[in-house]
């Protein structure tokens, strides 16, 4: 069975729900993670050091400690981070799947310290949080 093209499915409430239950879960599960052993101590995919080499060349002025919106959600920024995600399509899981992220990494996720992103750019913010020590500040 083919899943229908996204232009043609409009704003289906419940495929939107199930998105967001699954992007919540993912949260969750991030942050119990980095809260129980830090981010220093485990790898998020098998090409984190690919990625956040990438990542550091394509986005050098990027605030990874504290996120501005428009870095992500402006038109010149969807373009940069749509290209760059392009290269990851066969190489990460669900490359350009829903996830949040925390805008202030010294947080927890809450309603003013959350946005909507993509997976690899969930990816490319935590793995280079992780790699700088900046999510220490929320390990119990």
């Amino acid at each position: 069975m083919a899943l229908p093209k996204a232009e043609d499915t409009g704003n289906m409430l419940e495929m939107e729900m199930q998105w967001a239950v699954k992007a919540m879960h993912h949260a969750e599960t991030y942050m119990k993670l980095i809260k129980a052993i830090g981010g220093k101590d485990f790898k998020l995919t098998p090409i984190d050091d690919e990625l956040y080499s990438d990542f550091k060349n394509n986005f050098p002025e990027l605030n990874v400690v504290k996120l501005n919106e428009s870095d992500f959600k402006s038109e010149v920024a969807k373009a940069k981070w749509r290209d760059f995600m392009s290269k990851y399509e066969h190489k990460v899981k669900d490359y350009n799947f829903g996830s949040l992220l925390r805008i202030d990494c010294a947080g927890d996720y809450s309603e003013d310290n959350t946005m909507f992103v993509l997976r690899t750019q969930f990816y490319c913010i935590e793995i280079a949080r992780n790699k700088l020590g900046l999510n220490a500040a929320v390990k119990q």
